[in-house]
């Protein structure tokens, strides 16, 4: 059986959560929003408090900054739609587990490719709906520092990894959705 996967990438403020969040709706399943973020500043639980007033009050939320993969096993059921919005915070989270353990890692931690390795075999295992949301940061020139070169990069493997188990991939450009794959 292959995987029902939808692989949504954009830059910020492209619309790719809330096509996704259109996608899930529109499958007529039942939906559980996984979410990757970690609230750490009044701005960005300003974000966040946005995109729950957006999405459906019937919806399962699970919050998952570390255990995607966990999340997704639980979540997944036949039957059933799994939105997960993002994997650029998830990535973010592995990479600086807490705020106030951040080593400036020059290469990808253990943990993150363990954690990688688990979330390709959560997808592959996926027997509902899967919705994944990422940026797309790369595009732009090559950082200056270590840690955002890091950043980047893995966050460019990591999306190449989703998109090539995704059965469907667009990218989100002003509000308009490009399809890449599917």
């Amino acid at each position: 059986m292959i995987p029902d996967i939808t692989f949504i990438l954009g830059g910020a403020r492209s619309g790719k959560s809330a096509h996704a969040e259109r996608l899930a709706d529109e499958s007529g399943l039942p939906v559980t929003y996984i979410a990757t973020a970690r609230i750490g500043d009044a701005e960005f639980a300003a974000r966040v408090r946005h995109h729950r007033l957006r999405r459906p009050a019937h919806w399962t939320l699970v919050e998952a900054p570390l255990d995607l993969s966990g999340a997704l096993r639980e979540a997944d059921r036949a039957g059933q739609c799994v939105l997960i919005d993002c994997l650029t915070l998830w990535l973010a989270n592995l990479l600086c587990p807490s705020e106030s353990s951040f080593d400036e890692p020059a290469t990808l931690p253990a943990a993150a490719i363990e954690a990688f390795d688990a979330f390709d075999r959560a997808l592959a295992d996926a027997r509902g709906k899967v919705i994944v949301v990422s940026n797309e940061i790369g595009l732009g020139v090559v950082p200056l520092g270590s840690v955002t070169r890091l950043y980047v990069d893995e966050l460019g493997r990591l999306n190449q990894r989703v998109a090539a188990a995704s059965t469907r991939a667009m990218l989100m450009v002003a509000g308009l959705p490009l399809v890449l794959k599917g």
